[in-house]
């Protein structure tokens, strides 16, 4: 874009909302400063989402109009300090563009720099390392930019931003110690790279050269180190009917009850009031006095912390990563994630992981090509004090075998490791449909040819288009392969294109190769094989 109009404002405050919803967990788990109450995250999602309310539901015919919705919207539904600065900052850019109809990139320069007066002067004592600092850094390289092309200042900013959340915890003890970055600054710069994003066209991820692993419940509360330490409750309202006078008077007064003061206006007659305190009962008086207070908030920090710090409600459970026998995996208490209707990213893996509100969680993935994705999640998980263990399986076959001999009597590692030496006693094989042509270790397979695979590798082609027949003289055929090592149980499940009736015939054609075997089939609905076979 070369400018940006009402529509193009409306894009990026959807954009906000879906990106916020995307990072506010991991936003709310690096949240430290001024106080571990693990609502960052949560709280610019709430704010950004009033936001885009108020501008829905007002006319927008210019970008001032629509820019100014927002900021009304984000202050009337501002949370926590964190809510509050981007209330200003969508107040400064709608300031920046009262009478114009578009933004062009020397607009977005004088919209930051007028976003990072607002912000500073919201925050009684603003402290270095805070989404403060990083929003300074966005506006002074948005004003040093060489160009006034919009995408040009808006990389800049995007940029900066990066760069500066990165240096956050060199800037402020608490986050050093803690091993993240500003939460705050974090969730600025994600609406910053999905502002460029939006304006380019394209994906802005900028780097981050600091950690932002969840940290743990207990390392983000044993020491509270700056902020609301002395005090226990944050208390929130909407004040109206009031003058600068009194709200002069108003901060005046709750900078003597606490800390943490915010007290910031629409520029109209709405203002939103914030303070750490242990005296609730003064804070809103001191409100009373200064006009009419509303919509009045008040959260305990200690309940906050103690809500996370007990998230695990359960020792153990099982996590099975498959694509096919889902209501089977189910039935035994396993937590199911289906890669027939799921995407394995590792934010997915990882939601499914902590979804368990399990101490310690034993994850059996189905499919070898999950295996960086999951081992992704599972660290982030470990990382959140969550123990996390991926048992080597890599097919459903063996994810059924390890689960089978899953015991809770026994200690968490025990269990484990007997799970994998089941794993381990299963040989697996797989009946599919080739979709390209590749070349095998048995030579050179066509699109639609049959494959009959063992332990990950093709040993058996049967040139297409597949029949019922085919396909079951193959099924045969690749049991009778797996089991010229030995076995005593062939476990078969059922892919959604397998034909009626393969079972007998494999258990007909067994009784007569190999009657010592027992056979054993689950459907399993998977539509990426026709067959998972396998063999104990």
């Amino acid at each position: 874009m070369q400018v940006m109009d009402a529509v193009a404002v409306r894009a990026w405050a959807d954009a906000c909302v879906r990106s916020l919803d995307a990072n506010r967990e991991s936003i709310d788990q690096i949240n430290v400063f001024p106080v571990p109450d693990g609502d960052t995250g949560t709280n610019l999602l709430h704010t950004m989402q009033s936001a885009l309310d108020a501008l829905l539901r007002s006319p927008m015919s210019t970008v001032g109009e629509a820019l100014s919705a927002l900021a009304r919207g984000a202050l009337a539904g501002a949370r926590g300090n964190s809510g509050v600065i981007l209330s200003q900052v969508i107040r400064g850019l709608a300031e920046s563009v009262q009478e114009l109809s578009v933004v062009s990139g020397a607009t977005l320069r004088k919209g930051l720099h007028r976003a990072d007066e607002l912000a500073t002067a919201a925050v009684s004592k603003p402290v270095a390392g805070t989404v403060l600092s990083v929003l300074h850094a966005a506006a002074e390289a948005a004003r040093d930019c060489p160009s006034d092309e919009l995408d040009e200042v808006v990389l800049a900013a995007s940029r900066a931003s990066a760069i500066a959340l990165a240096d956050t915890p060199r800037q402020l003890a608490v986050l050093a110690k803690a091993g993240v970055v500003d939460a705050g600054g974090r969730g600025l710069v994600v609406l910053l790279d999905t502002l460029a994003a939006v304006i380019t066209g394209q994906t802005v991820e900028s780097p981050i050269d600091a950690p932002l692993l969840p940290r743990t419940p207990e390392s983000l509360t044993t020491e509270r180190e700056s902020g609301s330490s002395e005090f226990e409750y944050e208390v929130m309202y909407l004040l109206d009917g009031t003058s600068e006078e009194l709200v002069a008077e108003l901060r005046t007064t709750l900078n003597l009850l606490g800390d943490c003061v915010s007290v910031v206006g629409d520029g109209g007659d709405l203002w939103t009031v914030h303070v750490h305190c242990n005296d609730i009962g003064a804070a809103i008086e001191a409100g009373v006095r200064g006009g009419r207070p509303h919509r009045i908030t008040v959260a305990r920090f200690a309940d906050q912390i103690a809500a996370q710090a007990s998230r695990f409600v359960r020792d153990r459970a099982i996590v099975v990563v498959v694509s096919g026998a889902v209501d089977l995996f189910r039935a035994e208490g396993a937590t199911v994630f289906n890669l027939a209707t799921s995407s394995a990213t590792p934010p997915d893996l990882l939601s499914a992981i902590v979804s368990t509100r399990a101490r310690h969680v034993a994850v059996l993935p189905g499919d070898p090509d999950i295996r960086e994705a999951l081992d992704e999640a599972v660290a982030y998980a470990q990382a959140a004090g969550q123990d996390v263990v991926v048992v080597p399986t890599f097919s459903p076959v063996q994810a059924l075998a390890a689960l089978a001999v899953h015991d809770t009597a026994r200690r968490a590692g025990d269990d484990v490791v007997a799970m994998a030496e089941a794993a381990a006693a299963t040989r697996r094989g797989e009946l599919s449909i080739a979709a390209d042509e590749a070349i095998t270790w048995v030579g050179r397979c066509q699109p639609g040819d049959l494959l009959g695979m063992l332990d990950g590798e093709v040993v058996l082609i049967e040139p297409g288009p597949a029949t019922p027949e085919s396909l079951m003289d193959l099924s045969c055929r690749l049991v009778d392969r797996m089991l010229n090592g030995g076995g005593e149980l062939v476990t078969v499940i059922l892919g959604a294109d397998s034909p009626e009736g393969l079972v007998d015939v494999l258990e007909d054609h067994l009784r007569v190769t190999h009657p010592e075997v027992e056979v054993t089939a689950y459907p399993g609905g998977q539509p990426d094989a026709v067959i998972f076979v396998g063999v104990e």
